[in-house]
Parts: C-alpha cells; sequence; structure tokens
C-alpha cells in the first residue's frame, strides 16, 4: 500500500488545509493520536489528523473524508471515532476516490487497489466496480451537501 513515506505530505496537506484540517506528523514509533483503526493507521481528533510515515494514504484519505463529511457539532466532539451512519460512510469512500485523482502519484485505480488490499468490502466485490457501478447514492449526499 501507498504510504506517506513514498508520496509526501505537501499534497494532502494542500488537499485538507483549506477545510480546515491541518495534517500532524507524529515520529515514526511513535503512536499515532486518534487512530481507530490502530496504527498506523491515521488518527482523528477535532481539526487534525495524525499520520507517520508509513501510514497508508487511503487512510489518511479516508479518515480527511469523514472530517469533511461531518458537520461542525460533530468535528468539535470529534476524538477517533467519526461516526455517521451508512450513507455517510458509503459519500466517504466515495469522496476518498474522487480526491485520490488530485494527489500526484496516486489517482482513483491505486486507490481502488489499496482500499480493496486493506479489506474495504463492496456490494460489487472492488473498490472500482462500486464506484463505476453502484455509487450513485454517494455522489448525490456529496453533491447534496456540497462536496462535489
Amino acid at each position: 500500500m501507498l504510504t506517506i513515506a513514498e508520496t509526501g505530505l505537501a499534497p494532502l496537506r494542500a488537499l485538507f488545509a483549506p477545510h480546515g484540517l491541518a495534517l500532524v506528523e507524529v515520529a515514526r514509533g511513535a503512536a499515532i493520536p486518534g487512530s481507530y483503526w490502530g496504527e498506523p493507521e491515521a488518527g482523528l481528533v477535532g481539526d487534525r489528523l495524525y499520520v507517520r510515515a508509513d501510514t497508508p494514504v487511503h487512510s489518511v484519505l479516508h479518515e480527511g473524508c469523514h472530517y469533511l463529511c461531518m458537520d461542525a457539532g460533530r468535528r468539535r466532539a470529534l476524538v477517533r471515532d467519526a461516526g455517521g451512519d451508512h450513507a455517510e460512510e458509503n459519500a466517504v469512500c466515495y469522496l476518498q476516490l474522487a480526491l485520490a485523482d488530485r494527489l500526484p502519484g496516486v489517482g482513483r485505480a491505486r486507490m481502488c487497489a489499496d482500499m480493496d488490499a486493506w479489506g474495504y468490502t463492496f456490494r460489487l466485490g472492488s473498490a472500482a466496480r462500486w464506484y463505476a457501478e453502484d455509487a450513485a447514492d454517494a455522489r448525490e449526499w456529496l453533491v447534496a451537501r456540497g462536496l462535489l
């Protein structure tokens, strides 16, 4: 899986900073605050997204997209568990794939492969098929909230 060490933080910081989300890099071997899945996965606490060099890019995008999809009240109370319902989780996955195309050296195809390798599950068996054939509801959710 593609990691922060391979892509660098600058493109991800540029992607999320306009939305008030700051990426904070922790030292190799240090605990990642707010990691829902455990290290090396990214962690969310308030308006901070914690990562390490070995954090997978899919994890940074996923947690960052959770932040983008939640309202201000949830953001203020955010510690580790982004919450949200099934529709929001689908929207997060869709946005994660859409934003991957904005990152040099990442792209949607690579993000789909990494999501599949990590174990994201979709009704059609893969992230790519879900995005192409079964994600209209997720896209509509994002459009309705001005995120696409």
